[in-house]
Formats: C-alpha cells, sequence, structure tokens
C-alpha cells in the first residue's frame, strides 16, 4: 500500500504516518473486526458472502440493531473502503457505544478519526480511541502503530521507532501490515537520520518463519472445514526457531509447494487460493501470487470480486 501525500494548513504531512491504514484495516479484518460470535452478532464474512450489500442495506440492517454491534461495524468498515471517514466513524462510535469492551472496534474508531481529519493529524478524540483500545487489548496492532506516530509526530523519533520495532517483533510473519510497518520504520530512521538496519534485522532474526498455511482467524492450526490445509504444528514451529533463515525459507517454501499441490487437487477453495497467495507475497514471489490468482479465479468464477480484493490488499497487481 503506498501513502499519499496530503499536507496540513502548518504544512506537515501525512505521508508515512498513515501508511498503514488500510493495511492495519485489513488485519483487523482478519483477525476479528466482527467479534461478536459469542453474543449472537454476525459474522465478519457474511457481508462477501451475501454478495456485497449497498451500503443502504447495510444501514437499514444496523438501524434494526439496537443491541448488536456487528452490522454496525459492518456498515463503517463499508464507508471505510469507500473513502467515507466522517460516516465510517460515525457508525463506530455506534459500536462502540454497544460493545465498549471490543478493543478493535476502538481502534478502528480512532483510524477513521484520523484518516477524516483534515487539519489535526491525530484529533483527541482518535487518541482516545486509541489509548481504549489498548487498555482493553494491549497487544491491538493499529492502537500500537497510531500511539507510536504520535511519538513521531512529538518529535520523540527514537521512541516511536522503537515502538513500532516492538510492534514488529509481534507481528506474525506475513501479517497483511508486516511490509508496511518495515517500510515506515525504514523511512522515519533515514528521515531523521537513525540508524535502522541492524536492529531491524535483529527484530526479523528473532521472529518465526511465515506461517504460511495459518488457518482464519483465532484458529492456527487452519480452517476445520479443510483439514489438509493446516497450518504449522507447535513442534514446527519451535523447530523453525532454531533453523538458520536458509533453513527457515527452505521450509517455508516446502510449505507453499505442498499447499499449491493440494489446491490443484482441490481447486474449490478460496481461502485455501488467498493463503497461497500471502505466502508467495511473503516469499517475494509476486509473479507466482498472480498466476495463483488467476488460477483462484477461473476455479472459483463466484469468488472472483473478492478473491481480487483480497489479491489487492495483498499487493498483488
Amino acid at each position: 500500500m503506498e501513502a499519499t501525500e496530503q499536507h496540513g494548513p502548518d504544512g506537515s504531512s501525512k505521508a508515512g504516518w498513515i501508511l498503514l491504514g488500510a493495511a492495519l484495516l485489513l488485519a483487523a479484518g482478519s483477525i476479528g473486526y466482527n467479534v461478536y460470535e459469542g453474543s449472537g452478532g454476525g459474522d465478519a464474512s457474511a457481508v462477501a458472502e451475501a454478495g456485497a450489500p449497498s451500503i443502504a442495506d447495510l444501514r437499514a440492517a444496523a438501524e434494526a440493531s439496537a443491541d448488536d454491534a456487528g452490522p454496525w461495524s459492518d456498515l463503517a468498515f463499508a464507508h471505510f473502503r469507500q473513502g467515507e471517514f466522517t460516516e465510517a466513524a460515525a457508525a463506530y462510535r455506534r459500536a462502540v457505544a454497544i460493545a465498549p469492551d471490543e478493543a478493535v472496534l476502538w481502534s478502528a474508531l480512532g483510524e477513521s478519526l484520523v484518516m477524516g481529519s483534515a487539519r489535526d493529524p491525530l484529533p483527541p478524540e482518535a487518541l482516545d480511541a486509541f489509548n481504549k483500545a489498548l487498555a482493553l487489548d494491549p497487544t491491538d496492532p493499529r492502537a500500537r502503530y497510531f500511539l507510536a506516530v504520535k511519538k513521531d509526530i512529538d518529535k520523540d523519533h527514537e521512541g516511536a521507532i522503537a515502538a513500532w520495532l516492538d510492534l514488529l517483533a509481534d507481528t506474525p510473519p506475513g501479517a497483511p501490515w508486516e511490509a508496511d510497518l518495515v517500510r515506515t520504520i525504514e523511512q522515519v530512521g533515514a528521515i531523521n537520520a537513525i540508524a535502522i538496519a541492524p536492529r531491524l534485522a535483529k527484530v526479523q532474526q528473532s521472529r518465526t518463519p511465515a506461517l504460511l498455511a495459518a488457518g482464519g482467524p483465532g484458529d492456527p492450526a487452519g480452517d476445520p472445514a479443510s483439514p489438509q490445509l493446516r497450518g504449522p504444528s507447535a513442534a514446527e514451529v519451535a523447530a523453525a526457531g532454531a533453523m538458520t533463515p536458509s533453513q527457515q525459507r527452505e521450509m517455508a517454501e516446502g510449505m507453499v509447494a505442498q499447499l499449491e499441490a493440494r489446491l490443484q487437487d482441490q481447486p474449490d477453495n478460496p481461502d485455501g487460493w488467498v493463503m497461497l497467495m500471502r505466502s508467495r507475497m511473503t516469499l517475494g514471489e509476486p509473479a507466482k501470487a498472480k498466476a495463483a490468482l488467476d488460477a483462484a479465479i477461473k476455479a472459483n468464477p463466484g469468488e472472483a470480486a473478492e478473491l481480487q480484493r483480497q489479491a489487492q490488499a495483498l499487493g498483488i497487481s
């Protein structure tokens, strides 16, 4: 994802510090932007599976759900994707009023306020939302990112970089926001003459290889509906931690090859194809990722729009 240069009246630039915006929103969506199954809420994939309902349909569903934050989250997410940040923030306010204990909703509200602000790069309401998110979930990646942005804006560039490096250390390899986070760290380091390369390398080396065959949200062992598409076992992850980088790469390539072979035998698995596309991008193989997208659409024409959306989010063109 490329940042767009936007300048406020004081000459400050939004480029860079909103670099992770859409990627982090995607991350929240994949991890659980709809987190209400336990309280009777909807499924995060419902919008895509229902054929992308209109904003009007989503609003009608939300207004009929006085005690369910899920439809309000769906509405907010749809507005955000269309660049309607004021409307997205309004819907997220309704969502957090219903489900005030959901960190991901607070951080999504904060991001909508940031993206919709014409003057203040981090409005007070956004900062408050990010702080509430972290109070509920100290691991929330979006809130951690933007609170580090606050450090950078306040001229604490070293503090911002340290916070981003901590976030990177906790980021699963291959996460949607990983590449943009690394680029942000590198850019802020270069602008402020802070040596980044050794510290960045140290963090990267401490991380386990990409969980290339990981399953859905909250299910590191893979999708139970697709037992052949499992993630690495705990033993495999532990063993990977003791490998050299070249050995980790070899292991990852083997996992991807196995995944691709299974999809050739069972091509009617859109989630598996997305997994393969993400894996190819993680390995730095965009051409193979594009080939996976083409094969996925050919095998699942009814899912073409969603597959293309996922591919775009991964940077596949």
